[in-house]
């Protein structure tokens, strides 16, 4: 049955969308370029995400005790503001979460690690459409996900990134576990996270982290992504899917538990000096 709903209802910043009986896609339409704040995350993704898994385990419950073997499928596309191709997502909105003496003690252990554990361990595939530019913290949503569809770049620039290494910030505990749990290839990391390489959607799946790329607008990287989600949706039918991923990523959700943001350049300055 298909319906919308908005988060947070008044001024909504994220829309759920149920187009087919085992199908949710939540767009993300905050601002021009869906920059992460505690607002976004835990006003809208998060109830988003609720929503999606309250919908689908009634169903998948109902499934079981009417022994449909045919139900309980489902799967979740993420995508970007779907009227545009420019962006994913910009990552967080720094400069404005930086005015918070507490950031980022608090926000990762508390805002974007439970936010990254929800959709890790989502218990039905999970599917990002990648629409635009995908940088640092959107980059390690799309890695949280199950399968990744990515506009080819051939009528506007994309680019998958972590930038933090050019403007001098160390990373949390949680998005080096995501990039060793989600990239296999050292020279890969090393490029991700210590060069802050941009990649464009060609060498992202030669890098193996972008598992589809299709030419066209935003709707064209859509139903790509529903065609890879409902493919895999049968897998969800027995209610295991979820349950595999949190031991087959228990390290990444161990490190997110305890979580602290390594030593910045200055911290890390001070101590060099007082050694030297």
């Amino acid at each position: 049955m298909a319906y919308t709903l908005s988060f947070p209802s008044d001024r909504p910043l994220v829309t759920v969308t149920h187009p087919t009986t085992t199908a949710w896609v939540i767009e993300m339409h905050h601002g021009e370029d869906n920059r992460f704040t505690e607002a976004f995350v835990s006003n809208a993704l998060m109830p988003a995400l609720d929503a999606v898994e309250r919908d689908w385990r009634e169903g998948w419950r109902s499934a079981r005790a009417a022994k449909d073997k045919e139900g309980g499928k489902g799967f979740l596309v993420i995508t970007g503001k779907r009227n545009q191709n420019k962006f994913f997502s910009n990552g967080l909105d720094f400069d404005n979460l930086a005015k918070d003496p507490n950031f980022p003690i608090n926000f990762f252990p508390l805002v974007m690690n439970p936010f990254y554990r929800r959709v890790l361990t989502f218990p039905i595939p999970t599917v990002a459409a990648i629409n635009g530019h995908c940088f640092a913290a959107a980059m390690i949503l799309s890695l949280c996900c199950d399968y990744r569809v990515m506009t080819d770049g051939s009528s506007r620039n994309a680019w998958v990134c972590m930038n933090e290494v050019h403007f001098g910030a160390g990373w949390p505990l949680a998005i080096a576990a995501v990039v060793r749990a989600k990239v296999s290839d050292a020279r890969t990391h090393r490029k991700i996270a210590l060069e802050g390489y941009r990649f464009t959607p060609q060498e992202a799946v030669e890098a193996g982290f972008i598992d589809h790329l299709v030419k066209g607008d935003s709707e064209a990287i859509i139903a790509k992504a529903m065609e890879v989600g409902d493919s895999a949706s049968g897998m969800a039918r027995m209610g295991a899917w979820g349950v595999i991923k949190r031991d087959l990523y228990r390290d990444v959700l161990e490190a997110s538990a305890r979580d602290i943001l390594q030593a910045n350049v200055l911290s890390e300055d001070a101590a060099a000096k007082a050694k030297l």
